[in-house]
């Protein structure tokens, strides 16, 4: 009972803030106060039986039809189990339809959806981030509407939840759980350096990189080889520098990249690297080989999305050494603590070119309460769904990391989500520069401000 208080307080937290709007034809929930807000999401969470009510009246059985999905949920994914389970009870409660399910890496399935979707040979259900990686297939006409489908769900899917997939007041998007880049940490490694807690500013973070470095431990890792990485730790430190506003009107094109503060931010983040404190093997690793890395204890801190409880929990001998808080604050001029990178993004969604788009509509809902379900049980983030049944195994980090979102201030969506297709491209590739110390941040800043317009 206890942890579902604690998500109602950030469920309604999320209605109260004012979320990245994705873009001018999106629309978003309008902010509101949060007193307004918390009696509603203090209600209890309906009992498990009754949360599936709307969903057996939606998902009518008719003729046996065969559904595509493509995913990210690989064999590694800490999503994984998720699907798997949410699937399986799928397909006992609707055995006359067949969903075909493939999962891809991060990197290589945002190249790949792109291209099914320019040749318009989508499945009938694919994962998707929300905001403008979305906005761009639902503007080309490739994405199926949902609102027809999304009344049979109102009472179970809170609609703040939806406005990074609703645009031109239209929902074409079913949400799974939220998540924010989440500053991990090795205790035991910390310890070694003379520290028992996760220092809380940036002048005694960088004290004790400098004494886990004298004792020999490398403070930081990060995938080189897939650049989302880079931009957990990069984004981490502009926001902490610049403020979150700066960063958001920059991601949403409503100011320019030419900003001195951010500028001053990517020599800070690169400092970190010229200076040591980033394994120099990591530029040609992969994000599981980094996150094994830092399970294994060759890194003191790994910064990355809060999915990532469900592994650290799942690791027995590893989940007593974690605990997770969030970036310090650099510029307590610009920048506070509760400025968060992440919010709602993960989602499920349906092609416009789907033959079942109608049946596929309701499948992908139910679908994704599902996933929402056993992935918070899982603990691969907070749920956008209301949560239902037994939530008592949710780990003590994933509740750490609820408790840091109740206290938040301000979500900024992950840069490469909030930006269209090519600006994200654009950035992703001076993000890489900026981690080989090819471009400081006089050149990022005004690169970017040529090339992105």
């Amino acid at each position: 009972m206890e942890m579902k208080r604690l998500v109602s307080t950030v469920l309604a937290g999320v209605m109260a803030l004012s979320l990245v709007a994705c873009g001018e034809s999106a629309s978003t929930a309008p902010a509101t106060d949060s007193g307004d807000a918390a009696p509603a999401a203090e209600a209890e969470a309906p009992a498990e039986a009754e949360a599936e009510a709307p969903a057996a009246e939606a998902a009518a059985s008719g003729e046996p039809i065969t559904l595509k999905m493509w995913c990210i949920a690989t064999e590694s994914d800490s999503n994984r189990h998720a699907y798997e389970a949410a699937i399986a009870d799928m397909q006992a409660k609707y055995p006359e339809i067949t969903l075909e399910w493939e999962a891809f890496e991060n990197q290589s399935y945002k190249t790949k959806i792109k291209a099914a979707v320019s040749a318009n040979e989508m499945p009938d259900i694919f994962f998707t981030w929300s905001c403008a990686f979305l906005g761009d297939f639902v503007e080309a006409g490739k994405v199926y509407c949902l609102d027809a489908a999304y009344e049979n769900y109102k009472s179970e899917l809170p609609e703040v939840m939806l406005g990074n997939t609703t645009y031109d007041g239209k929902h074409y998007g079913v949400p799974l759980t939220m998540n924010i880049v989440g500053l991990f940490a090795n205790m035991d490694l910390l310890k070694e350096a003379g520290y028992d807690e996760i220092p809380g500013t940036y002048e005694e973070f960088i004290k004790c990189c400098d004494a886990l470095k004298a004792k020999g431990i490398i403070p930081f890792g990060c995938a080189g080889k897939e650049t989302w990485c880079v931009t957990e730790y990069l984004e981490s430190v502009i926001e902490k520098s610049a403020g979150a506003d700066a960063l958001n009107d920059i991601f949403l094109g409503r100011a320019t990249w030419d900003n001195a503060d951010v500028g001053a931010a990517v020599d800070t983040f690169q400092k970190l690297v010229k200076d040591g404190y980033f394994d120099p093997s990591g530029i040609g690793l992969t994000n599981d080989e980094v996150k094994n890395n830092f399970m294994a204890g060759k890194y003191a801190f790994y910064m990355n999305g809060t999915w990532n409880c469900a592994d650290f929990a799942n690791n027995a001998e590893f989940f007593p050494k974690v605990k997770v808080s969030e970036f310090p604050v650099i510029n307590a001029d610009k920048a506070k603590l509760g400025q968060l990178i992440g919010g709602p993004s993960d989602t499920l969604a349906v092609a416009a070119s789907s033959p079942n788009a109608e049946r596929a509509a309701d499948y992908t809902f139910e679908l994704g309460k599902l996933i929402c379900h056993y992935g918070y049980l899982d603990g691969c983030g907070l749920p956008a769904w209301t949560p239902y049944g037994d939530t008592s195994s949710v780990n003590e980090l994933t509740q750490a990391v609820a408790e840091i979102c109740s206290n938040a201030d301000t979500y900024v969506l992950f840069g490469d989500t909030a930006m269209d297709a090519d600006s994200a491209n654009t950035y992703l590739s001076y993000v890489d520069q900026v981690y080989g110390c090819q471009v400081d941040g006089e050149a990022f800043i005004k690169g970017l401000a040529k090339d992105i317009r």
